[in-house]
Formats: structure tokens, sequence, C-alpha cells
């Protein structure tokens, strides 16, 4: 456990930019269907904003760090896509 903290802390100083970057839009995000509560169409393009960004940012991060492979995409637009379909099923039901 103690060296995954490290390992963490060391990737975090070493792309701070990256992470933040992806923080900020996160928060973006939640605010954004915070104030479009209720506009299921407006939410649900955010939503799609959102999750592309996200892959973008993947992929983008990973050829900043020369570690960019097919597999390594593939996982982000999976996790993409399931966090579509869990936010879209669980939290924006409509």
């Amino acid at each position: 456990m103690k060296y995954l903290v490290v390992h963490i802390r060391k990737e975090i100083k070493k792309n701070l930019f990256d992470y933040l970057l992806l923080f900020t839009a996160g928060v973006l995000f939640l605010i954004s269907l915070n104030i479009f509560k209720g506009e299921r169409l407006l939410e649900f393009i955010i939503l799609l904003i959102f999750i592309s960004f996200y892959i973008i940012w993947g992929i983008y991060h990973h050829i900043i760090e020369d570690s960019l492979h097919l597999k390594t995409v593939v996982e982000y637009i999976l996790i993409a896509f399931t966090l579509m379909f869990l936010l879209k099923i669980i939290i924006l039901p409509g």
C-alpha cells in the first residue's frame, strides 16, 4: 500500500498539469450538470462532451508519457462508455 501512495505522489508531481486539467474538467462537468438539471438533452450533450474530453485527454497523456498503445486507447474508450452508461441509466434517468 505504501508503494502505491508513493507511486501516485510521483505521478502527480510529474504530470501535475495533466491531472489539474482533468480535475478541472470534471468539476466543470459536475457544475454544468447541476446548472442544467432537468434539461435531458443538454445533460446528455454535456455528458458526451466530457466523455469525449476524457478519451482525448487519455490519449494526450499517454502520448506525452510515450506509452500510447492500442490497448490503452481501447481501455479509455471502454471506461468512458461505461461511465456514460452508468450516468445515463442511474443518475440521469428519463
